[in-house]
């Protein structure tokens, strides 16, 4: 640790923090970020074989998540992208797609003495390849094919411009020779030196780029699998009240977005990517951000939660993140005052 002190002493994970500061920035690619990781990855091994079991307010029936790592490489061997995958299997053997975070929203619970059927399922590797590996290759492909077209028209625009200038000037050292004009054989021979230089270097160029092209899909693991059951008090009156409304939720939403928008904010709706909070909402003349969370309640009266997700990031960006609960969303929405840095408190 004290070696990586020294080779690290001033960084942030955060770019606006380091970029204000004069920082170095740690974010995945960077080397001590790549290496932490590996050692967690490392180091969690065994409990990732083990696997665990959650409990969910949303789930009617047991199901099991499947996670999967994924590369896509170059024809260089050069890894130009990675992606976590989480199936989600239920006892009829549909498959889902799920986010990797959803298990930010399940509760830790013991194993089951009497696992129900689905934790022994076959592994959804044929479906995960089909539906989730193929257009994961694919919009990989589309991308790096874009980038090494551009990439590829520079290079011969530029190293062709090059050619033919070193073509001229051999053209002219040629016809200095033939007149006996002195020091003209060596011009001559430094031309067409650096004239086979620069064609070897573009055929370099084009075969490198045309293996760049190739991308293939590399390191397909499954990492991890997990049980989730359902849990055991969802049915009770108390936690009942607490399982979303997709009905009263839309409307609370729409109450919320509304209003942002009538504070000349930019608005966006992100709440179907688990990201701890339903929208962001920039004001353009003040630079303030703010990350909400929406909560809607059908009567004028009521209980929220949230999530272990939302919590989570409630208090890791208490300088920015709002609590927006609206009441009465199955008569007339009532937006309630808004609450700033819900996390601090009781």
């Amino acid at each position: 640790m004290q070696e990586l002190a020294v080779r690290y002493s001033k960084l942030s994970t955060d770019r606006e923090t380091a970029e204000r500061n004069h920082l170095e920035w740690i974010t995945p690619g960077h080397p001590l970020f790549e290496a932490l990781r590996r050692h967690a990855s490392d180091g969690a091994r065994d409990a990732f074989a083990a696997g665990a079991c959650f409990h969910s307010l949303e789930h009617n029936a047991a199901v099991r998540l499947d996670f999967y790592r994924a590369r896509a490489v170059d024809g260089l061997g050069n890894v130009i992208h990675e992606r976590l995958f989480t199936v989600e299997s239920a006892s009829d053997s549909a498959h889902t797609l799920r986010e990797a975070d959803i298990l930010g929203n399940l509760i830790p619970a013991p194993a089951p003495d009497d696992p129900p059927s689905v934790a022994t399922l076959p592994y959804p590797d044929g479906w995960l390849h089909e539906h989730a590996l193929m257009p994961f290759i694919e919009e990989v492909r589309g991308e790096r094919l874009e980038q090494v077209d551009r990439v590829a028209e520079h290079v011969e625009l530029s190293l062709t411009e090059v050619l033919q200038r070193l073509d001229d000037e051999i053209g002219r050292a040629a016809e200095e020779v033939g007149k006996g004009v002195t020091g003209a054989a060596g011009r001559l021979a430094r031309a067409e030196t650096r004239h086979a230089e620069v064609a070897a270097r573009r055929e370099r160029r084009r075969d490198e780029l045309k293996r760049q092209r190739a991308v293939t899909l590399q390191g397909v693991e499954r990492l991890a699998s997990a049980l989730v059951v359902p849990h055991p008090e969802r049915e009770s009156p108390q936690v009942r009240r607490l399982r979303p409304n997709p009905e009263t939720e839309m409307t609370a939403m729409r109450t919320v977005i509304e209003y942002e928008a009538a504070r000349g904010c930019k608005v966006t709706d992100v709440h179907e990517k688990n990201l701890g909070y339903d929208i962001t909402s920039f004001d353009p003349e003040s630079g303030e951000l703010r990350l909400i969370e929406i909560k809607g309640l059908a009567a004028q009266t009521g209980t929220i939660l949230l999530t272990p997700n939302e919590r989570r990031v409630a208090e890791d960006r208490r300088d920015c993140y709002w609590l927006y609960v609206v009441t009465n969303c199955a008569d007339q929405p009532r937006l309630e005052d808004p609450i700033f840095d819900p996390a601090g408190r009781p």
